[in-house]
């Protein structure tokens, strides 16, 4: 932390943990953090409230910041007009959820930064994106919003509060609504694949033109759609997208790791902040593409991209980081991008010749005069089919990566959130029982302890941010959905009943934080945590999944390997309470129609009685885990009092005189065991 006296100006902020208010400390701006001390002034001083939400790698919340937050005029404005209050999106995603509507139903389009005025009340009236400091382009400048409200605010008083209670109250009807009976089914599977056919991009992948996110749960369903369905042009979609995907900018071909997206439709030129939910999403994504195609490619691009996590993002405790900046020195991606000179100089001639070859580096750039490495023009075969060709370029990649190293740095944001932790954690697990890497599995495992031991309060409740010796924020729904998913899937690969025991609580936990008594589904934040004007239950899967999908998806697996059917009567509340607007829009609904269609086609529950030491059983977990199998379920009896206490049934699965053995079970209807093990493998 810098000292505070070689500051002009220091607010408030600077008592706060969040990297993203951090950066906002020492602003010219009176900024509070989110607290009643903001709202009391306010109310005090008969003030409206300037809301600014966003996170610390957010180029377009730079940029707003220096154009005005740092400017003594603008300053002026908000600190003799306005409270100011300044949200970190990533430790408050209940307050940015709650206003991102309010933007999105204003405006028609959100994004950060999120910028919001509203009554001392916390009503909002306003609501806007990045705004200019000056007038230009069309759009109208901070200072020029800021005066007019403020005139308005003292003449127009009593309109601009009915217009708040007046979006507020459409914004509840609108988002909230009331629970119908509607059932959602097979038919809403197949609709989603249409549509995600209609809107395939056939030359580059992806199902959009310019900016293209990866959005990886569109290709989970797209991946589960042809197992089910035996689709080609499914399979052959993700295929696309993945290759394309790795071919373009978005990914880091000296370093590795994703990027958050990419401005035009070839993948090639990224928004070049990585975050860990992204690289966690997509190495799942690559993970299960390599299952289902065998592709050597997508194993070795899980791994490129777990090694950066490892190397870069992770807690020397366990835990991983959020986030690295997509600006260093100021300037979008200059860490990243590369003369055609400087690489002839670092790698010689001939090796620097054959790097821009392959790499489409060029000597006027394809980024601002600039080069970012990519494989757009080169055929991936050509590569993968030469040996000596793939260690070369992979070696000229490793001494770029040492010359980039002396670069100054983007800014990380080392803050641990458990909801991205729980995405990691299930890509380390899944990855780590497919690649048959215990490494991966310790990792995971490792995440698992930091979170036990950091994010949770004496009393058991879940915590949602760590940084710096510090945890705070009760955990929100999307916290438990996907710690429970990384859970589950470090059960599948350890098949220690500990994992298995921890979901099963915290989902026990979920309901009862979370769950809508009246209407069904889980509420974005919990019923013991700060009342917002209005409580969100999401169901829509943007960047990353929403709560209510993952935790639909999570109560089928864990009935499955429990047993517990109240569980998957549970599961289809959440299907009633969002039938109609998921049916309306399912492809805007991706993961939430992998569990639609995990629970209306016959899935597998297999387990196994025995030592999971002995050589039948590893063999044969070898050979399941060579099979894409997203509707199966594998528990392994080994007596453990734990798996008892949470699968009581599992005791009538046992060991046929003495021997291991095999019970394939459909639907909960068990075969007859199977102590022959290559049997078994044949029969699953």
């Amino acid at each position: 932390m810098p000292n505070e006296t070689m500051h002009k100006h220091v607010n408030k902020l600077v008592n706060e943990k969040s990297p993203y208010l951090l950066q906002h400390a020492y602003n010219p701006v009176d900024w509070y953090p989110w607290s009643e001390e903001a709202f009391s002034k306010a109310k005090a001083e008969d003030k409206p409230i300037f809301l600014s939400i966003g996170y610390s790698t957010c180029h377009w919340c730079h940029v707003m910041e220096r154009e005005s937050f740092e400017d003594e005029e603008v300053a002026k404005i908000l600190n003799e007009k306005f409270i100011s209050i300044k949200v970190d999106r990533e430790e408050r995603p209940d307050v940015d959820s709650v206003y991102m509507n309010v933007c999105q139903a204003i405006t028609g389009s959100g994004g950060w930064p999120l910028t919001i005025i509203m009554t001392p009340d916390r009503k909002p009236f306003f609501a806007a994106t990045y705004i200019p400091k000056e007038s230009k382009y069309g759009m109208a400048g901070i200072k020029a919003i800021l005066n007019n409200i403020s005139k308005a605010w003292s003449e127009k008083r009593d309109k601009i509060i009915d217009n708040s209670n007046e979006i507020v109250g459409e914004i509840k009807q609108a988002y909230q609504g009331k629970r119908g009976e509607e059932e959602i089914g097979i038919e809403s599977v197949h609709k989603a694949f249409s549509d995600f056919s209609y809107f395939f991009q056939e030359r580059y992948g992806g199902f959009n033109n310019a900016p293209k996110f990866p959005t990886p749960q569109n290709l989970f369903f797209l991946l589960r759609y042809w197992k089910y369905s035996n689709s080609k042009k499914a399979l052959d979609m993700v295929t696309k997208t993945l290759d394309s995907m790795y071919k373009g900018g978005i990914f880091d071909h000296v370093g590795f790791g994703f990027s958050r997206y990419s401005t035009d439709e070839k993948w090639l030129v990224p928004h070049f902040e990585k975050m860990l939910y992204d690289n966690a999403l997509l190495t799942l994504a690559y993970t299960e593409a390599y299952t289902a195609t065998g592709k050597s490619l997508y194993k070795e691009i899980a791994e490129k991209t777990i090694s950066y996590i490892l190397r870069d993002m992770k807690h020397e405790n366990g835990g991983f980081f959020s986030a690295e900046d997509a600006d260093s020195e100021g300037v979008e991606g200059k860490f990243y991008v590369w003369d055609y000179k400087e690489i002839i100089k670092e790698l010689g001639k001939e090796d620097g010749e054959l790097y821009c070859k392959y790499y489409g580096i060029t000597e006027n750039g394809n980024f601002e005069g600039k080069n970012i490495p990519n494989l757009l023009n080169t055929k991936i075969e050509e590569i993968e089919n030469n040996k000596d060709l793939k260690d070369s370029l992979e070696d000229l990649n490793k001494r770029l990566y040492i010359k980039r190293e002396k670069r100054i740095h983007p800014y990380k944001d080392d803050k641990i959130l458990t909801s991205w932790n729980g995405l990691m954690i299930a890509a380390l697990a899944y990855a780590g029982r497919i690649f048959d890497d215990s490494m991966y599995i310790q990792e995971a495992k490792e995440a698992v302890d930091f979170i036990y031991e950091n994010l949770f309060r004496e009393d058991g409740r879940l915590l949602a941010r760590f940084r710096e010796g510090d945890s705070a924020y009760l955990a929100y729904s999307e916290d438990y959905a996907f710690l429970i998913k990384g859970l589950i899937e470090l059960y599948q690969a350890t098949f220690e009943a500990d994992y298995l025991k921890k979901a099963i609580d915290l989902n026990n936990d979920m309901f009862k934080y979370f769950w809508d008594k009246d209407e069904g589904g889980f509420f974005l934040y919990g019923e013991d945590s700060e009342e917002l004007i209005w409580r969100p239950k999401e169901v829509y899967d943007g960047a990353i999944p929403s709560s209510n999908s993952v935790a639909a998806l999570n109560m089928l697996r864990l009935g499955s390997l429990t047993g517990n059917l109240d569980l998957i009567d549970e599961c289809r509340k959440i299907f009633r309470t969002f039938a109609g607007k998921v049916k309306d829009v399912p492809i805007g609904h991706a993961y939430f129609m992998m569990a639609v269609l995990f629970d209306n086609i016959p899935t597998k529950e297999i387990v196994i009685a025995g030592d999971k030491k002995s050589d039948e059983v590893i063999k044969f977990l070898k050979e399941i885990n060579k099979t894409f199998s997203p509707f199966t379920a594998i528990v392994l009896n080994d007596n453990s009092t734990i798996l008892k206490e949470v699968n009581p049934s599992i005791i009538d699965k046992a060991l046929v005189n003495g021997k291991p053995a095999v019970y394939i079970c459909e639907n909960f209807s068990c075969q007859k065991p199977i102590t022959n093990f290559s049997e078994a493998v044949i029969k699953v």
